[in-house]
């Protein structure tokens, strides 16, 4: 069992580090300060082929897995960009594994290689205003009619909206009383986010102002048949194999943050003298840090440990799902440390910690919540009777 990275991981961490590095804590700072979406990152992340990488290699892509997809979006996060980059490219990786596993071969022609390219970008638009993590109960609608089908309801907590070209939607083509069950009656669309038909409406939120979130409204939209993903009614079967590699990358990029903060926190620790000693010589400060330290590094096993299995084709959502869990926890212990180590200079905002702390909220929330783990871990892993 060997824990070390590939010479070839290696060099992708190397590479994309080389990247990041254009970019300052002050580049970072001002996209968020001004709401304004990374698009030199994600242009030269492009340019070098990045956005591809575990995309396949006969339509523009890499052909690499979610372990190096990992270690590219941790190693992004870890640069001080935190969910800020990160959730500029997120999409890219997990988001159109569908279109990969479901799509016939005119569709992955037509659809991946300007994804790749970086000339179109997409969002995912699953999460409802009324159904939260419920998804079977959505209520956005597609009825067919000919050749297209027409589109209408609404979606909330959309990334990337503001700017992107496509949308992934997952919309109900039965009535969920017509279903042998609920899971049953939804289709898939990869389609053009046409803004004659939909209205997207900012989130002012609490942080990655960077990358927007939406509330998207659609009526009457019309997405032509052969945009629909697999078969009429098995989307939610589709969207399933996004689900794992989501949590998995948000993991990676939750413990890539925490580093970025535990590094600024141990700094400031070295150089910051209170009564004619630096504060890291004081245990107080100390300990919670290397606590910090170790809950990371475990998460980040977790994080390596899912992603090795669903590259292996073997099952991995109990481990998906906890490294979420960890890293999302121990990401934000380690913010929230970091910037009480900073005292009162960590509320300032050229100090950075701060900003790591409002993003780091975002792992802990999103795909799903902690407690829904549990729950998962509970029922899935020990048997226990489910609780919802």
């Amino acid at each position: 069992m060997d824990f070390s990275l590939t010479e070839e991981q290696q060099a992708i961490r190397d590479a994309i580090a080389k990247i990041c590095a254009q970019f300052s804590d002050e580049f970072w700072l001002e996209k968020d300060r001004a709401h304004e979406f990374p698009n030199e990152l994600h242009q030269a992340l492009a340019r070098d082929g990045w956005l591809g990488i575990a995309m396949p290699e006969e339509y523009g892509g890499a052909g690499l897995g979610i372990t190096e997809a990992a270690i590219m979006l941790q190693t992004i996060s870890a640069s001080g960009a935190g969910f800020s980059g990160a959730s500029a490219v997120h999409m890219n990786i997990f988001g159109l594994n569908p279109v990969v596993v479901f799509g016939t071969d005119e569709q992955k022609r037509r659809m991946l290689p300007p994804l790749i390219a970086g000339t179109e970008k997409a969002c995912f638009a699953v999460t409802e205003p009324n159904t939260g993590l419920n998804t079977t109960r959505l209520k956005t609608k597609a009825v067919r009619e000919g050749g297209r089908y027409i589109l209408s309801g609404q979606k909330v907590w959309i990334s990337t909206a503001q700017v992107a070209e496509k949308m992934l939607i997952l919309a109900r083509t039965t009535p969920v009383e017509e279903c042998r069950k609920p899971a049953d009656g939804l289709s898939l669309f990869y389609t053009d986010l046409d803004r004659r038909y939909v209205q997207v409406h900012e989130i002012d939120k609490m942080g990655r102002a960077a990358v927007d979130s939406n509330q998207v409204f659609i009526d009457g939209l019309p997405v032509p048949v052969e945009d629909r993903l697999g078969e009429e009614g098995k989307g939610f079967e589709c969207i399933l194999h996004g689900m794992n590699p989501e949590r998995i990358l948000i993991a990676a990029e939750s413990v890539g943050l925490g580093r970025a903060a535990l590094a600024r926190a141990a700094q400031y620790a070295k150089e910051r003298v209170v009564f004619d000693r630096p504060i890291g010589q004081n245990q107080g400060i100390q300990h919670p840090l290397a606590e910090c330290w170790m809950e990371l590094e475990a998460a980040n096993l977790m994080v390596f440990k899912a992603a090795s299995l669903y590259d292996r084709g073997l099952s991995c959502g109990a481990e998906a799902n906890a490294a979420k869990y960890l890293a999302g926890e121990a990401c934000f212990k380690t913010c929230q440390q970091a910037l009480m180590t900073h005292g009162g200079f960590g509320y300032a905002k050229e100090y950075h910690v701060e900003r790591y702390l409002r993003e780091s909220l975002v792992g802990r929330i999103a795909p799903i919540s902690p407690q829904l783990i549990l729950c998962f871990i509970a029922e899935k892993v020990l048997g226990l009777p489910k609780s919802y």
